[in-house]
């Protein structure tokens, strides 16, 4: 282990997954990250302790493998020096995984193969995984282009409604557009579900279509897990979360936007035996919620990087950019796995709206008094809210970011919660 071994962050992106990780490695170690992205947006705007380089088409191959080339062989080549190498977005972690091999020969790369990363990103083959593996999810159905007809599925579903219908690939979904498209839908009768199904395969989607069984329950039943497995694939880190709210706005619901620390022994031995027997590598995020007909916490996806609201675990005291660095950049050896608490003098609300607009829209109970009383103690934080890293034009430029979550909330909310 050589812990004054050089090293410099790079960090794939420009969003608020970006900032939190440039944030945690600049509270780790003082360091100022390099990032680079196909846009500059807002969260890293401003910034001391990330740079952000624009590239266009960045995002996607040719341009993605012809720069890393370019940077690997002329700007990130001191041989006393390692470049740890880290994707912010599903699309980079499935580039890198891609070109693993040849990254490799300038890059850490703390990444799955791109075999192990196909069959998981996939939600369809994720599905059939957890099938194998035993791990609970919600009853589901496979829909294809070939299973339409004049533009509709044939098919009865084999639940009842409100349904779950979410894109198989998350990638491509991006690529698409159609009136009321949205990250996910929950579909209360059989004709919105047939106009929603062929909208999607009249834009261009080619890929599988996921239903499923709604899970009764709000936002506050969902769970979120964050994981750091090492390069002799142990687990090192695990991070519960239970989200109080989510975004309810089209293109980012589902997003989670408050979570307080939480602990589950089920949950973490479940998970962490799974990741340990697909031989995982790298950040790993998992969603699930609480399903009151059985008891059980069903998953729902598995990101193959940090969650974007991953920061919470950074916040509650587990540093993620440490974990990474003293895995690949010090290799200091596996001794235990780290599991998050939850209820401590020490545990923190993660925010990422503004306070009223939390205590307005959160779900009424008993966590939510929780979180409440954690915000009157101070005990609570956002990811892009940095004092060692708030210009005036930062703090202006975050102040109205946050600003804008009151007229988002106030004109999707109750579509969502109706």
């Amino acid at each position: 282990m050589n812990e004054k071994q050089k090293f410099v962050p790079i960090l794939l992106g420009s969003d608020i997954n970006v900032y939190g990780m440039a944030r945690s490695f600049h509270e780790a170690y003082g360091i100022v990250s390099e990032a680079y992205a196909g846009l500059q947006l807002a969260p890293t705007k401003y910034s001391k302790i990330v740079n952000v380089h624009v590239v266009s088409g960045f995002d996607k191959d040719p341009v993605f493998i012809e720069q890393m080339r370019e940077l690997g062989r002329s700007t990130y080549n001191e041989p006393d020096t390692k470049y740890l190498l880290i994707a912010c977005g599903d699309g980079y972690a499935e580039l890198v995984s891609q070109h693993k091999d040849e990254l490799s020969e300038w890059f850490i790369c703390p990444y799955i193969n791109f075999d192990l990363l196909q069959s998981l990103i996939s939600k369809v083959s994720f599905y059939e995984i957890c099938e194998k593996y035993d791990l609970p999810y919600p009853n589901t159905f496979i829909i294809t282009e070939d299973m339409l007809e004049a533009g509709k599925l044939k098919q009865e579903l084999p639940f009842d409604f409100p349904v779950a219908l979410k894109p198989a690939n998350s990638v491509e979904w991006l690529s698409i557009d159609f009136e009321g498209r949205k990250k996910a839908f929950i579909l209360d009768t059989r004709d919105e579900f047939d106009m929603i199904i062929e909208r999607i395969y009249q834009a261009g989607y080619t890929s599988e279509m996921i239903a499923q069984d709604f899970i009764p329950g709000d936002d506050s039943n969902m769970r979120v897990l964050n994981a750091y497995v090492d390069q002799n694939h142990q687990v090192r880190m695990m991070c519960l979360g239970h989200p109080l709210l989510e975004d309810p706005s089209p293109e980012a619901i589902g997003n989670y936007v408050a979570i307080m620390p939480e602990y589950n022994e089920k949950i973490y031995q479940t998970i962490k035996s799974f990741l340990e027997k697909i031989d995982y590598t790298g950040f790993a995020n998992f969603d699930m919620k609480y399903d009151p007909r059985d008891g059980e916490y069903k998953l729902f996806e598995i990101n193959l990087r940090q969650g974007r609201s991953s920061f919470f675990v950074t916040l509650n005291g587990f540093n993620l950019a440490q974990y990474v660095t003293e895995d690949r950049v010090y290799e200091k050896p596996f001794s235990e796995t780290i599991y998050g608490k939850a209820g401590s003098a020490t545990s923190m609300l993660w925010m990422g709206v503004p306070k009223g607009v939390f205590e307005k829209f959160a779900r009424n109970n008993a966590d939510k008094e929780k979180a409440l009383e954690m915000i009157k103690k101070n005990h609570w934080g956002t990811t892009v809210f940095y004092k060692k890293d708030m210009s005036l034009m930062r703090w202006v430029l975050m102040k109205y970011m946050f600003s804008k979550y009151k007229g988002r909330f106030d004109l999707f909310f109750k579509e969502k919660e109706g």
